[in-house]
């Protein structure tokens, strides 16, 4: 078969084999997906625990433990990926995660809801960004960069659309009778779409003009391989654990807690504009330069909010700042893979690489929070995490292929 993405065109013979309708029943799912599996729970935890008695700590350690599920999951599923392509999985996955979310609605006593959340660990890891990256990767070639930015600005809105209508249902309904309706949702738009819109032939991947003959198992041992992972890995927990304590942050600085829930919302707003410049950044830079300038410039954000003390609108600024970076990070890893080594080996390779960042992003949370207390307070903890990315950076200027 002749190859048949080129750069600055897309053949006849492409546009056949590409499903017009993945790329927005993608930007659908992963709205809804996101929304209700994921940012729906900060939303309704306090009342989770008024509710049922269940501590903060087992209720947010349930939800830490699905991302941790997700992340070992997302390897295998990656195998399956690179094989017969993402119908199935992500049809599957949703149904997976309407069982989960009505599982987590009716749980009974604290195991019954944290096997729950293990469950919807396995969804998040067969509907998340992950997969829907591979299948864009293999149906879109060259042209990938734009299909996953549309995705990740759709995904971006998940907490716009379902942090509010959350809370809205939650005012009038039970947290049980919330995650209900929240299920039928979940059920009405992504098993549909999964089953219907991305019903395309699977294509054969194009083969990568420096790997080709290297398997998954030749790069994955690879130098630069560990090397990147471990950059990924040192920045993801960084930028969670920024995520997670800029609010504590600002409130320690003296700005009211609107005002910290402003700059939060904001950097959100910075991370979807952030999204919007990667495909620039990226003709302009080679992979390793593009990878260490992103890494660093994360962790002068962070410094950043670590060494200025106000006034709140500078702090606002930054945390949009902040938020930018993190934008073009996620496309970054998403990216990482087939500018490195190609196609042919996409889902289980970036299985491999997320499966430590997603762990980190789960411990980030409690081990920022445990940090604050014996640093002393915020601040110090933001200059901890900015050392932190400023020595990912570091390794990842070491992973430079040979």
């Amino acid at each position: 078969m002749t190859n048949l993405h080129t750069s600055g065109a897309v053949t006849g013979t492409e546009d056949r084999s590409r499903p017009r309708a993945a790329l927005p029943a993608l930007c659908a799912t992963q709205i809804t997906s996101w929304g209700i599996v994921y940012y729906a729970f900060p939303v309704l935890n306090s009342r989770i625990t008024a509710s049922t008695g269940w501590s903060t700590t087992a209720t947010t350690g349930a939800f830490s433990a699905a991302l941790v599920v997700s992340a070992l999951a997302g390897i295998p599923v990656g195998r399956i990926l690179d094989r017969r392509g993402p119908r199935a999985v992500m049809t599957t996955g949703s149904l997976l995660g309407v069982a989960a979310v009505l599982a987590i609605a009716h749980a009974p006593n604290l195991p019954v809801f944290t096997a729950a959340w293990l469950l919807a660990g396995l969804s998040m890891a067969a509907t998340f960004y992950q997969p829907a990256f591979a299948a864009l990767t293999r149906w879109w070639g060259e042209d990938r960069v734009r299909a996953i930015t549309v995705v990740t600005l759709a995904g971006g809105l998940a907490s716009t659309a379902f942090a509010p209508l959350t809370a809205s249902l939650a005012e009038h309904l039970s947290w049980r009778a919330t995650y209900t309706v929240l299920a039928l949702i979940l059920a009405l738009v992504t098993v549909p779409a999964h089953a219907l819109a991305l019903r395309a032939p699977w294509p054969p991947p194009p083969p990568h003009p420096t790997q080709q003959s290297s398997g998954s198992g030749v790069v994955s041992r690879s130098r630069p391989f560990l090397l990147l992972a471990a950059a990924l890995t040192l920045n993801g927990f960084a930028m969670y654990a920024v995520v997670i304590a800029l609010v504590p942050l600002l409130t320690e600085r003296g700005a009211s807690p609107t005002a910290a829930a402003w700059a939060l919302g904001l950097g959100g707003a910075g991370q979807t504009l952030g999204r919007t410049l990667y495909a620039t950044v990226a003709r302009r830079t080679g992979v390793t330069t593009r990878t260490v300038t992103l890494i660093a410039a994360g962790g002068a954000s962070t410094a950043a909010l670590a060494v200025v003390p106000g006034p709140d609108p500078l702090l606002v600024l930054l945390a949009v700042a902040a938020g930018m970076v993190r934008g073009n990070l996620t496309l970054l890893q998403a990216t990482a893979v087939t500018d490195r080594w190609g196609a042919t080996h996409y889902g289980r390779l970036s299985g491999l690489l997320a499966a430590p960042v997603t762990t980190a992003s789960a411990v980030a949370p409690f081990a920022g929070a445990a940090l604050a207390g014996q640093l002393g307070g915020y601040p110090a903890l933001f200059v901890l995490l900015a050392s932190i990315s400023v020595g990912a950076s570091v390794v990842a200027a070491a992973s430079t292929q040979r």
